[in-house]
């Protein structure tokens, strides 16, 4: 499958001032995939190390940083002669004594020599790092397959071509085989090796056992990397964000982690779900003003997950329900739905994405975006529903504002709010930013 993330890749090799480039995400993202692709694109050699799977070499920085031993020791290890031709992968990394801050030297002392490392929890890793390398390394986040990736996954890059040339007429004509494809996404999800069982099999059932095996492997992490006496909150929190997300009003409330709970309980295990990359954190802003950060209160928030097809497994959702329709899955609908929309924001690193809400608690919107000096009013509708009583209030109170509604309803612009197709999400925050 393709990528647009191998995009970036590109830029980073060709860029005059490269640095080594970490590259983020939660396990089973595709992270180790995606470097080894590039590599066999863009490079003559690759020299790969795991140094999880390598005790020998998670002692090569322990004694010093010396370039030209560590390039020799990675060289033996790997069969490969490490030249200014050759990407260096270090997977894992944070399994390497130093291994992060081995990437300054690397920076400092052999800037030719391209550098790509990675690591599951890689994020957590420099939390816990006093000598991580500011402004040495650069960065990447990798994200689970975004709509557009999954449609171009299953064969339908035609679908993609067309979304991006906003001909909503010709859209519409398509509009059941779009809907079809996206309640597909929403059970599938976008994790690669999920994408892959469908794309092979051609079961859509047949996903749940690996969407089911990730989150296995998820809470493995809990018990094995973060500290002991976090663990039981880390996994309260995290079984608790399917209901979270249940609730009309989806802002995350400690009660219902834990009866009686307070902020100060669990605010370092959503930090460590967050540095793991399973968990998104849209916060609270008070007004549509810029700079939307000016505005923000940290103290309410809503918590997503990293994969709306793993928000499925983990409440059980049955394939019948998403694909056929039931009146019993109508509520929960509106949380996937919502959690799609999030992913496909989130995987654009231009925008800010945040949620207001009136301090009265009387209206809400789903999303408040905000990309260069363009703030954009997001609301979300699961059907075809088209009352946006919140939206309407939020533009008339803030003029100069346009509304965005995104449904099931074909596109259609009013003087203020255009409402565009669930499935053309991405396109809109790519295009209308």
């Amino acid at each position: 499958m393709r990528r647009t993330a191998i995009e970036q890749l590109y830029r980073w090799k060709e860029s005059a001032d490269r640095k080594p480039l970490i590259v983020q995400g939660a396990r089973q993202v595709g992270k180790t995939w995606l470097m080894q692709a590039f590599a066999k694109e863009a490079y003559a050699k690759c020299a790969y190390v795991n140094f999880e799977d390598n005790e020998m070499l998670r002692h090569l920085f322990d004694n010093d940083f010396d370039i030209e031993r560590i390039l020799t020791s990675i060289g033996l290890a790997t069969g490969v002669n490490v030249d200014t031709e050759t990407l260096i992968i270090l997977d894992e990394i944070q399994e390497a004594s130093r291994g992060i801050t081995a990437l300054k030297y690397f920076r400092e002392k052999a800037p030719q020599y391209h550098v790509m490392a990675a690591g599951s929890l890689l994020g957590i890793a420099m939390h816990h790092n006093d000598s991580f390398p500011v402004g040495k390394v650069d960065f990447m986040n990798l994200y689970p397959l975004s709509f557009f990736e999954f449609l171009d996954a299953v064969g339908e890059t035609q679908m993609v071509a067309l979304l991006k040339k906003n001909d909503w007429a010709t859209v519409t004509m398509f509009k059941a085989k779009y809907e079809e494809r996206l309640r597909q996404y929403y059970y599938i999800g976008g994790m690669p090796g999920v994408v892959a069982t469908y794309v092979s099999s051609g079961n859509i059932e047949a996903v749940r056992a690996v969407q089911k095996g990730i989150l296995e492997s998820y809470e493995r992490d809990f018990s094995k990397h973060a500290p002991t006496a976090e663990v039981p909150r880390i996994r309260m929190v995290w079984r608790s964000i399917p209901a979270q997300l249940a609730k009309e009003n989806r802002k995350f409330v400690y009660g219902m982690v834990r009866e009686g709970a307070r902020a100060k309980d669990f605010e370092l295990a959503i930090e460590w779900l967050k540095d793991a990359g399973l968990i998104y954190k849209v916060n609270r802003c008070k007004k549509g003003m810029l700079p939307l950060a000016a505005y923000e209160d940290f103290s309410a928030f809503k918590i997503y997950l990293s994969d709306v097809g793993l928000m499925g497994a983990m409440s059980n959702v049955p394939v019948q329900s998403l694909l056929e329709g039931s009146a019993l899955f109508t509520d929960f609908k509106g949380a996937l739905t919502e959690q799609y929309v999030l992913q496909q924001l989130i995987t654009n690193d231009n925008l800010s994405v945040y949620y207001w809400s009136a301090d009265n608690s009387r209206g809400e919107l789903d999303f408040l975006v905000q990309r260069g000096t363009d703030i954009l009013p997001v609301e979300v509708k699961a059907e075809e529903n088209l009352k946006a009583k919140s939206l309407h209030s939020f533009v008339e109170r803030n003029s100069g504002l346009h509304g965005i509604r995104l449904s099931m309803s074909p596109y259609r612009e009013q003087d203020w709010m255009t409402n565009y197709p669930l499935y053309s999400a991405l396109a809109v925050f790519s295009s209308h930013c």
